[in-house]
């Protein structure tokens, strides 16, 4: 008998093809409210596995209804969205998919860095306007070769972010829960100390509440009127607030956002502003990194039902 599945999310084929193939699915994700909690009375007691994603709420509330619920896989990197403390609690494993979309997301901060610096996108408007031709070369910009970016969170994106700035001759160092001497760059526990011997400051640390405004109006001030904030990690590490406040005023250079506060209507006085450069949170949106990333809720759930060890398990604690 195939094992009874919970889909929260649909995942791109050919992934859903071999969910449908190997289990049987509840497509909770195609109902409403009170569609969702017949579906839960009718089926709680079989599901086995949860397939969602880091935006999709899942309470301990859902949880409990699930008695026999053995792992929770997730096409996201982030999950935030989880009750993480409800599964630990019951001992349920928890995957992402973080390695799949590390390079996507650490090129997204390059991106966002160097179009931010360099005035990309008014600068693009300048050149199709005909405005070059009519009022001559564009400003001076600022160099990125040879400056200094801190970054928040030196998971695994955070290192393959730094390791990119390295070759671009960048000087990296680096805040987050505990120090890697490994890595070779310079640990600085004291963000606003991190973010004042910084020209960019890049937030690549995990979502939730333990990071809620981590970034926080003294860090941004820190950082500058020369200096640049980069977030591909969730729109609430940063006190959005301030940041607002701090590039309409010139306390902060520019910035370059893929995440905010509240997506996906973020706030006009953000995205009105002409010293930010954004993205949709699209840092893992290409084809190939998705494609990976639903692949690893298939290897994950394969791996669970034959009792061996799971490709990407996280720390549900």
């Amino acid at each position: 008998m195939k094992p009874d599945v919970l889909v929260m999310t649909q995942i791109r084929e050919p992934a859903m093809s071999r969910l449908e193939e190997a289990y049987t699915l509840h497509r909770h994700d195609l109902l409403d409210a009170d569609g969702r909690a017949d579906l839960l009375a009718r089926t709680g007691g079989a599901v086995r596995a949860i397939v969602t994603n880091g935006h999709t709420p899942l309470t301990a509330d859902t949880i409990a209804a699930l008695p026999r619920l053995e792992i929770v896989a997730s096409v996201s990197a982030g999950v935030e969205s989880i009750d993480t403390r409800a599964l630990a609690d019951r001992g349920i494993p928890l995957t992402n998919s973080s390695p799949a979309l590390l390079d996507d997301v650490a090129d997204m901060a390059m991106l966002l860095t160097l179009a931010a610096r360099r005035d990309l996108v008014r600068a693009h408007d300048y050149t199709a306007s005909g405005e070059w031709g009519r009022s001559g070369m564009y400003p001076l910009q600022s160099r990125t070769a040879g400056k200094r970016m801190g970054i928040v969170g030196m998971g695994h994106v955070g290192q393959a972010i730094a390791r990119r700035a390295e070759a671009s001759n960048m000087q990296i160092a680096y805040g987050g829960r505990r120090p890697k001497p490994e890595l070779g760059w310079r640990f600085e526990p004291d963000l606003i100390q991190l973010a004042r011997d910084s020209d960019i400051l890049v937030a690549a640390v995990a979502g939730g509440p333990d990071t809620r405004g981590l970034i926080s109006r003294d860090v941004l001030a820190a950082l500058g009127p020369q200096g640049t904030f980069v977030n591909v990690a969730r729109g609430s590490v940063v006190d959005e607030e301030a940041l607002i406040d701090l590039l309409s005023s010139g306390g902060l250079g520019n910035a370059g956002l893929d995440v905010y506060l509240n997506e996906p209507h973020p706030d006009p006085r953000l995205t009105g502003l002409p010293n930010v450069v954004l993205s949709p949170h699209h840092a893992s949106g290409t084809v190939e990194t998705r494609d990976a990333m639903a692949m690893l809720v298939v290897q994950n759930l394969a791996a669970h039902f034959a009792g061996e060890k799971l490709l990407t398990r996280v720390d549900a604690a």
